[in-house]
């Protein structure tokens, strides 16, 4: 193939090149390698190499070629990327949430945002609503959902921010060593200022489960004495000396039934009567919820192992411990469905069955072949399933014992 030469004298003249040239041409058009570290050819660096290469192509080119190069190399690199600009927007929005690969702030009210993890106040939430279903007296009135509003803002910001609060505080060595970009190892945030915000968020909560108390008019505080058992769990969970979380089976356990149960009482409290056998029902239904428990200690095995906590992947395992971790998540509902068979709701029985099917598929593509790299994906794809069963089962509890004239 020939090469086309510039020249003041000549407009298109063809021309020979030394054989060096035309390899180096070769090589100017092959497709610009990854560097080591895995940069894409559109990071700065591939940028930089490809302008260097379209340089030395332009050698012989007039000045004025040149510089239209030059300005169109400047645009580009001006320009901005929208896969840069997407990543940046989705890593802000993961800092907010609290999820892991969050970008870093200095604004303290993100900071303080982040230390909650709004991302994890939805099972909470739900676990309400769950309740509000299983009590067969709410009804659509603007007090109901004033009540079911106030009840969802304690369980899920006030009590939920709490515990990710304490935990995140009594974590901060682990954190150090599996999530350095966290507010508290990091440094972005003062020790004074998380213990107020502690402080703060559980005598909120507290002070919500008063009010509910008084304007449900009951004889004895309920959701008061939930809360202060329930933030209690919270203590114990993350701070020594008892620190169930360096059990893996019991501190699981406790945080799956502070996800499902709690919340589910405190629902069920405002709007009626908890009764033993809806309790024994969350109770049982909280093994799932250990299950979820166990997805969250995947990608933490390396700081659990070096700081002496056994989570169950590191007492048995990933390979044990995930087929743990899908086996109480199912057979749970798979027990819960056959219960509601049982107790005649086989209408409600046949959407929870529906609804673990799809679960298990996500296990079999996300979880199981990669638990640490896939946790988050499962987590999204899977778990809105798991949250529509339990509602799916409070409206069965509720038909039941309206049924039943209760």
């Amino acid at each position: 193939m020939v090469a086309v030469a510039f020249s003041p004298t000549t407009a298109l003249r063809p021309a020979t090149r030394p054989v060096a040239a035309r390899r180096s041409r070769v090589a100017a058009r092959s497709p610009p390698a990854r560097s080591r570290v895995g940069l894409p050819s559109s990071s700065f660096a591939g940028r930089a190499a490809a302008r260097l290469g379209a340089s030395r192509r332009l050698a012989g080119a007039s000045p004025r070629l040149r510089a239209a190069a030059d300005e169109a190399a400047d645009s580009a690199d001006a320009a901005p990327k929208a896969g840069e600009e997407n990543e940046e927007a989705g890593s802000g929005v993961r800092q907010l949430l609290g999820i892991r690969g969050g970008e870093q702030t200095t604004d303290i009210w993100k900071i303080r945002l982040q230390l909650t993890k709004p991302v994890t106040w939805v099972p909470l939430i739900w676990g309400v609503l769950c309740g509000a279903a299983a009590s067969g007296h709410f009804t659509w009135t603007f007090e109901n959902v004033g009540k079911s509003m106030l009840c969802m803002f304690m369980s899920g910001p006030l009590l939920t921010g709490y515990t990710q609060t304490i935990n995140d505080w009594y974590d901060r060595e682990i954190d150090a060593i599996n999530e350095p970009n966290r507010p508290i190892p990091s440094g972005a945030i003062s020790e004074f200022d998380v213990q107020v915000q502690m402080y703060a968020l559980l005598f909120g909560g507290w002070a919500a489960a008063w009010t509910l108390d008084q304007w449900c008019e009951h004889d004895w505080p309920v959701v008061t004495a939930l809360v202060l058992f329930g933030s209690y769990i919270s203590y114990i969970y993350s701070a020594p000396p008892l620190k169930l979380k360096q059990e893996g089976w019991r501190g699981n356990y406790a945080l799956g039934a502070s996800y499902i149960a709690l919340p589910w009482w405190a629902g069920q409290a405002v709007f009626g009567e908890l009764s033993l056998d809806v309790m024994v029902l969350t109770v049982l239904y909280s093994i799932a919820g250990l299950g979820i428990a166990i997805v969250n200690d995947f990608k933490s095995i390396e700081g659990d192992r070096q700081c002496g906590l056994m989570s169950l992947p590191v007492a048995f395992g990933v390979e044990k411990a995930k087929w743990i971790c899908v086996g109480s998540i199912d057979a749970t509902q798979l027990a819960v469905a056959g219960y509601l068979r049982l107790i005649g709701e086989v209408g409600y029985s046949n959407v929870l069955l529906a609804l673990i099917f799809p679960q298990i598929f996500f296990q079999f593509k996300f979880f199981r072949p990669d638990p640490i790299k896939n946790d988050v994906k499962y987590q999204a794809s899977a778990q809105p399933f798991l949250v529509f069963g339990l509602l799916t089962t409070g409206l069965a509890w509720g038909h039941h014992i309206n049924s039943l004239g209760m």
